[in-house]
């Protein structure tokens, strides 16, 4: 059944996707995303290219595995978990992204997507078709260089999950997360040592390869150390030496001498 809209609201609607018109230069986080290190020329050829604003309600997924891909998505507001299932039906979450990060590149080689993205919370994206960045990328060389950046990092990303998964002892991998949250949020101009974790205990304990068992009594081990305050996904970093110990192997609360000294003995 077609829906009919008001001409009021019709009219309200396309004032509202007026107003909404893309602008990367206005953009609080465009230093993580492409248009970073561009000319203001060039910034306006790529706000041309952007095919919308897509808004998202919590929980709602952006793609889903196995999706035809066709575009990239940067993330103006919200976070959003990416994740996969495996052969057993399991999901492992391969990914949290916040405002600035770039959806959409484990498509790029396949054409198809490899994990599904969804919202965390209400959010928002930026849809890029792929086929028209590719067009005016060959046209300007500095967005090709930014291109493969944004590609470079999304490799290391994968690379340190791989640590996480492979090398880690699980409180070893708790600590590196918090710490690694924090960075992001500083890198964006929030504070590096009090945020809020928008994903869930079981999506962390998916990212971390733990279970949510897991992931509570550590959490509530570093609450116990003073290393952090926990208050429901409220937290703070208390004693970062300590957090940063713990993920480089070392033991907290020694200097690197001592650990040194410790290790060797």
């Amino acid at each position: 059944m077609q829906t009919v809209i008001p001409i009021a609201n019709a009219n309200a609607n396309a004032a509202a996707a007026k107003s909404a018109k893309v602008n990367c230069t206005l953009c609080s986080f465009n230093r993580f995303c492409l248009p970073q290190g561009l000319a203001d020329s060039d910034v306006a050829r790529l706000d041309q290219i952007i095919a919308r604003r897509r808004r998202l309600a919590r929980d709602e997924q952006l793609f889903s595995m196995g999706a035809s891909f066709g575009s990239l998505y940067a993330v103006r507001l919200g976070h959003f978990k990416t994740a996969q299932v495996n052969i057993h039906g399991e999901q492992q979450v391969t990914g949290f992204h916040m405002a600035g990060d770039l959806l959409g590149m484990d498509a790029i080689g396949s054409g198809l997507h490899n994990c599904s993205a969804t919202a965390l919370e209400d959010s928002e994206v930026c849809e890029i078709p792929f086929n028209r960045l590719q067009e005016l990328a060959m046209q300007t060389p500095a967005l090709m260089q930014q291109f493969h950046r944004v590609l470079g990092r999304e490799i290391q990303r994968e690379q340190a999950i791989m640590l996480f998964r492979g090398s880690m002892r699980a409180d070893q991998r708790m600590a590196l997360f918090l710490l690694n949250l924090g960075a992001r949020y500083s890198a964006r101009g929030y504070s590096a040592a009090s945020y809020q974790l928008r994903m869930s205990r079981e999506d962390i304990g998916g990212y971390l390869g733990l279970t949510i068992e897991s992931v509570s009594r550590l959490l509530a081990r570093f609450r116990k150390q003073g290393w952090i305050k926990l208050d429901n996904r409220d937290i703070r970093i208390n004693d970062r030496d300590s957090l940063e110990a713990l993920s480089t192997g070392r033991e907290p609360g020694l200097d690197s001498a001592t650990s040194a000294e410790a290790c060797a003995a």
